[in-house]
């Protein structure tokens, strides 16, 4: 068994009671570094990690009695983690990590790639010397604490003129479960992601390619998400689900609490019109699961994001628009375009507007013929139709 595994982690709420560190922009940093702390403490209890925290309430320590709760959570050894947690001022934006002089810089860098991975931009990560003694550490949290290992991670900044005070308000719990996947990564055991969150475990026989497939989104996303730099996997490896509810093509992956219902009432449509088109033949739903959805009628806001293989043409053609409309409602100067690139659909006129239908199970061109009262020629001819073929959720031309 890796010896990391039988590490004990202790997990420090910086400042507290009189000392209530940093504040501004409606962030106190003691509130915040206990809210994490807290977060943390209760995931790797959740993950069997002997954990122990050294406030747990808006309570004032010295630098020494801190030192100590430390020190006397699991006694002053090398297999003792110490994670102090803090928020960053000086008008500086990202997060950056702190180590002993002791210790590499290996869980700090892992630190910074998962909060990466969650949006938030990084420093570094780096030790810093006392000036009257290069030999000591000049942060008493580094310099005091024996031979644990101690790192403190700043997660951002609360005086930034850049996205941190947003993201520290919105994003914090996203921060600390990182350091939760960055701690369970260093002590090689197995993470578990929080019940609902948009992960997914690499198993034997996974590949970038069949995950994209199979979770409805692009390798390359897949590996923008995870800061990947190759297609490696390892069985265990937990990947982060891009966080795209609804994607390309009009469909949605279903996540953890959803229901037919919840997604038909999201997507203004009805439960019936979900299983025509995904061909389901009861109500029952699979995490990660994709559904097609309704295509949606054009509105003014309609937009469409360029996918690999389109071009003006062919994006006009589907709209029923020229390419120069295309080009001047989007105010294009040449016809080249970028794959997620959004492009603005103008809205029709009535005297062009086009009614729709969606092919449900068992429709066929005779048959829709008949309910739009036109015939299967009008209705291979409106739609470009070189057979009489089509497939489920197919969007037809009628009038």
């Amino acid at each position: 068994m890796d010896e990391r595994a039988s590490k004990k982690v202790v997990i420090d709420a910086g400042h507290g009671g009189n000392d209530p560190g940093a504040s501004g922009n409606g962030i106190i940093e003691k509130e915040y570094t206990l809210k994490i702390s807290e977060y943390i403490y209760n995931r790797l209890k959740e993950l069997g990690l002997d954990v122990k925290m050294t406030r747990t309430t808006d309570e004032t320590l010295s630098p020494t009695e801190r030192v100590n709760r430390v020190l006397n959570a699991f006694g002053d050894d090398s297999y003792v983690l110490v994670i102090s947690n803090h928020i960053n001022a000086g008008g500086g934006d990202g997060a950056e990590v702190i180590y002993a002089l002791r210790n590499t810089s290996t869980l700090s860098n892992l630190i910074l790639n998962e909060l990466q991975s969650e949006g938030q931009n990084i420093r570094k990560a780096y030790q810093r010397r006392l000036p009257s003694d290069t030999s000591k550490d000049y942060y008493f949290m580094q310099r005091n604490t024996g031979n644990t290992e101690a790192i403190t991670v700043e997660y951002g900044f609360l005086d930034s003129t850049g996205d941190d005070v947003n993201q520290l308000k919105n994003n914090w719990k996203n921060y600390a479960e990182a350091v939760v996947r960055a701690i369970v990564e260093y002590l090689n055991l197995n993470y578990v992601p929080v019940p609902g969150d948009n992960y997914y475990t690499v198993k034997s026989g996974d590949s970038l390619w069949s995950i994209s497939k199979k979770l409805g989104v692009t390798v390359n996303e897949l590996k923008e998400a995870n800061n990947l730099t190759s297609n490696t996997l390892k069985i265990g490896q937990v990947l982060k689900i891009p966080s795209k509810e609804i994607i390309e093509d009009n469909v949605y992956i279903v996540k953890s609490g959803d229901s037919l219902y919840k997604i038909a009432q999201n997507n203004n449509t009805t439960v019936d019109e979900l299983k025509s088109l995904n061909n389901l033949t009861s109500n029952t739903l699979t995490i990660g699961q994709i559904l097609k959805l309704p295509k949606k009628e054009m509105t003014e806001e309609n937009t469409y994001i360029v996918k690999s293989g389109d071009s003006l043409y062919k994006i006009a053609n589907e709209y029923n628009i020229s390419v120069s409309e295309l080009m001047d409602f989007n105010n294009l100067t040449s016809t080249n375009l970028s794959i997620g690139q959004v492009l603005k659909i103008p809205t029709q006129t009535k005297s062009n507007t086009q009614e729709t239908y969606t092919v449900k199970s068992g429709d066929s061109l005779y048959k829709i013929a008949q309910k739009f009262n036109t015939t299967v020629n009008e209705l291979k001819r409106l739609n470009n139709l070189k057979t009489t073929l089509l497939s489920i959720g197919q969007v037809l031309r009628v009038k």
